[in-house]
């Protein structure tokens, strides 16, 4: 399935208050965020323009993602738009490809999400999203 566009880029970031200091330093403005409860963490997704990709800023509060690069955070994934993340994952696993859930996960900001494990993306984590509104 060939991605729409890429949705957005994450980044973990161990703190609140490191992200609001990313936010301010590069001149990034919030636009919405919510806590993703199988994830165990707020998600804050950055205003973004029709040319642009949001910034995702996770923000865990416990569980693995607390402990990526030793609780220091950073890059963490890069997100495309799929028409439909089922789909997605039925098409990857056919190619042996394995994704990290059995079902699409709810995301924040009205998004449904499946992530391509990435020993499958050459290294990089990929998350495919499908918008449900």
């Amino acid at each position: 399935m060939k991605p729409l566009r890429l949705h957005h880029v994450g980044i973990i970031m161990p703190t609140m208050e490191k992200a609001e200091a990313f936010l301010e330093q590069f001149g990034l403005e919030k636009d919405y965020m919510e806590y993703v409860d199988a994830y165990h963490a707020y998600c804050l997704f950055t205003k973004y323009t029709k040319e642009e990709s949001p910034v995702e800023l996770i923000i865990p509060t416990e569980g693995v993602l607390t402990k990526y690069r030793d609780g220091k955070g950073g890059l963490h994934h890069i997100a495309f738009e799929v028409e439909d993340v089922r789909k997605a994952r039925e098409e990857y696993e056919a190619k042996g490809l394995q994704m990290l859930e059995e079902t699409p996960v709810t995301g924040a900001g009205g998004i449904i999400v499946n992530f391509l494990r990435p020993r499958y993306g050459f290294g990089v984590l990929v998350e495919f999203v499908q918008r449900m509104k």
